[in-house]
């Protein structure tokens, strides 16, 4: 398993190649969408896009809180034994910058509405092959 801090480091030494935002359809690798049929059978209440877009959203946030802190050069502050706070000069602030470019950036895009079931017809999920259920 690569952590999240591998993860950084190997997203800083290969840039990806330029992507269209239109949408985010991914192929998962077999044992993840194992696991995610294993999770959307567990919670029936959940649909597995709601579960890719939480477990996305909590990999998210793991993934900022990991972002190292580096020393810069200059002083923002003052702790409360006077000692100096200095600037990160990591990818934090750089990526606190470009999520609020590109919220405000999708901000503007309208939201697509999800289709809504008839009546008395149950959510539409990905299923499994028949006997592999």
């Amino acid at each position: 398993m690569v952590s999240f801090r591998e993860l950084l480091q190997s997203w800083q030494e290969r840039a990806a190649a330029p992507r269209t935002a239109a949408s985010y359809a991914v192929y998962l690798p077999l044992d993840d969408a194992a696991r995610l049929h294993a999770l959307a059978q567990m919670f029936p209440g959940r649909t597995p896009e709601q579960l890719i877009t939480e477990l996305l959203g909590t990999a998210l946030q793991e993934l900022a809180a990991a972002i190292p802190y580096v020393a810069g050069t200059r002083v923002i502050a003052r702790d409360d034994q006077g000692d100096p706070v200095y600037e990160d000069a990591g990818l934090t602030p750089r990526f606190i910058e470009l999520s609020r470019r590109f919220r405000a950036q999708l901000r503007t895009v309208p939201a697509a509405r999800p289709a809504r079931a008839s009546p008395g017809k149950g959510r539409r999920r990905a299923r499994l092959p028949k006997g592999k259920r």
